[in-house]
């Protein structure tokens, strides 16, 4: 059974930084995708940072330059380091996982980021 593990969030104050780790256990499928999305209050779920097998990244607008999505390969881990975080980036962060040949989302909990002074 595919379990997407994150860690990291909490308190951070405006200008801090933080970082966000997410790690696929229970399957030996191949993984073509990992992302992160985020969802504040009432707002829908958007997309953060995605990084693809070839190693390629994909930022939203709104966190270019202030986030860096990263991969280990051989844990299956991805991270998401966020600078500068103000109030509008608190969120739910979720860890998003996509397989080689498999259409299915797979999804994380979620981890809360709230930027508060």
């Amino acid at each position: 059974q595919v379990n997407l593990v994150e860690s990291g969030g909490g308190l951070v104050q405006p200008g801090g930084s933080q970082v966000l780790s997410c790690t696929v256990a229970g399957t030996s499928q191949a993984i073509y995708k990992m992302a992160w999305y985020r969802q504040a209050s009432g707002e829908e779920r958007e997309l953060v940072a995605h990084i693809i097998s070839d190693g390629a990244r994909t930022y939203a607008d709104s966190m270019k330059g202030r986030v860096i999505i990263s991969r280990t390969t051989p844990s299956k881990t991805a991270y998401l380091q966020m600078n500068n975080l103000q109030p509008e980036d608190t969120a739910v962060y979720y860890c998003n996982v996509r397989f080689g040949g498999n259409p299915m989302d797979y999804w994380g909990k979620g981890t809360l980021v709230t930027v508060s002074s």
